[in-house]
């Protein structure tokens, strides 16, 4: 077993699930269908980040979520719990998860739930309410997930306007390249460089070009 699982096995512990009122749950599900449509988009903030899930009815939203959980075990009880933080990291380090359908309550996780915000700045015009909901169904099950690549943004783009993105991605990557492809840095590296060569006191023409090369690319890039 991998070091990643055995860590997931001892962190994780999972509630026995407790008898629900049913009536109180389907009054939920009704209030929830007054609220959303089938097919809307749903997102609610994090920390870091923002959460992203698509409606389907009866209080059931259908999220792309990393989850260490289907690797370690093959429990469906285990497994249709609802996704814990330390489930959640894991599954982010091990570049898993999985599109699930949960309650409201669990997608939200606390959060206050923004509907179909993005409809005003995709390019794109949203599917069909019931398309979108299809898509958000048929692509349950256990996915390779990847923060940057393909995350929980990706996924609803796909099922609402058929193309996949991430506004989030998009963001992250233009602001670590401003990082990175400044000025600053460039200077930065090239002191860096001349450092370097003065300790090793060895210069060797290639450690030479890399010393000179690199800061000028960053610099012409910036």
């Amino acid at each position: 077993m991998f070091p990643l699982q055995l860590l997931a096995l001892l962190f994780i512990s999972t509630p026995r699930p407790e008898p629900g009122d049913k009536r109180k749950r389907r009054d939920e599900e009704t209030k929830y269908d007054l609220t959303f449509r089938r097919g809307d988009l749903l997102e609610v903030p994090r920390t870091l980040f923002t959460h992203f899930g698509i409606y389907l009815g009866g209080g059931r939203v259908a999220h792309f979520i990393p989850d260490i959980m289907p690797v370690i075990s093959s429990d469906q009880i285990q497994i249709k719990q609802m996704v814990t933080n330390t489930r959640l990291i894991l599954g982010v380090l091990a570049k898993c998860g999985s599109v699930r359908v949960d309650s409201v309550e669990d997608f939200a996780y606390g959060s206050e739930i923004f509907i179909n915000t993005i409809d005003k700045v995709c390019s794109r015009p949203a599917l069909q309410g019931e398309e979108v909901a299809r898509r958000a169904e048929k692509l349950q099950g256990h996915v390779d997930y990847s923060l940057l690549w393909y995350n929980c943004e990706h996924y609803v783009m796909y099922c609402r306007y058929g193309t996949v993105l991430s506004y989030q991605t998009f963001q992250f990557c233009k602001t670590v390249r401003k990082l990175l492809l400044s000025r600053r840095v460039a200077k930065a590296t090239a002191v860096i460089g001349v450092c370097l060569l003065l300790y090793l006191e060895a210069v060797t023409a290639c450690s030479a070009m890399l010393a000179v090369l690199l800061p000028f690319l960053i610099w012409m890039a910036a």
